[in-house]
């Protein structure tokens, strides 16, 4: 099971950690608001602090997260302050919500390993790609329905797509299958799948369906 270290409590910090806890991840999350975090208690564990303190981020075990999200707003000294307490502590993965392309830019010189925009990254197409190393890329049709890039399961590598029948299993389309090539310094082969295609180790299958039913297949 994954660790994941949240700090920001707003919608976008809310709805990231409500998306990770149904995915199965371990959440912590901090904010000094006492409201948000009663209601993100009934979800995840919630710790009321102040996380531009480092010891906040040490005391609350954020040393032994897999991934760490600053979610923080407007604020973009409690945003720049707290992403640099995040690396002195060793997170290897350290994502930071930016509100402009300067705020971003400033992210990234602290050392930020993944700068991402509210305006342009939903928060569960985020949680997606922490939570399920297997999803490579999310996007959300509609509500309800995706397409997703995802790492063939073990579970169907060897078989056609026809003996897979994710169609029929799991009411997901394939859309198409991206293969790695020959050389492995060349983009990887797009297959537009027949029913005799073979899912090889390797492959990466483009899927369209219910999310819920992407998330069951990750």
């Amino acid at each position: 099971m994954k660790r994941i270290g949240i700090v920001g409590a707003g919608r976008f910090g809310i709805s990231l950690a409500e998306s990770l806890a149904n995915a199965g991840a371990e959440v912590v999350l901090i904010d000094r608001n006492r409201p948000a975090m009663q209601q993100a208690g009934e979800f995840v564990t919630a710790l009321q602090a102040d996380a531009t303190q480092p010891h906040v981020l040490e005391e609350a075990g954020f040393g032994e997260c897999d991934v760490v999200v600053v979610a923080i707003g407007s604020n973009m000294e409690a945003s720049v302050m707290t992403t640099a307490n995040c690396k002195e502590l060793g997170i290897p993965n350290v994502v930071a919500k930016a509100t402009s392309e300067l705020h971003g830019k400033i992210l990234k010189r602290i050392g930020a390993d993944q700068v991402i925009y509210p305006d342009r990254d939903s928060a569960h197409r985020l949680a997606m790609s922490i939570a399920n190393h297997n999803v490579l890329d999310f996007y959300e049709v509609s509500d309800g329905y995706s397409i997703a890039e995802v790492a063939a399961p073990e579970s169907i590598v060897g078989k056609t797509l026809a003996e897979a029948d994710l169609r029929k299993k799991k009411n997901l389309t394939v859309l198409c299958i991206r293969r790695p090539d020959a050389d492995p310094k060349k983009p990887r082969k797009v297959i537009i799948p027949q029913a005799d295609d073979m899912i090889n180790e390797g492959d990466r299958l483009i899927l369209f369906g219910e999310t819920k039913k992407l998330d069951s297949l990750a």
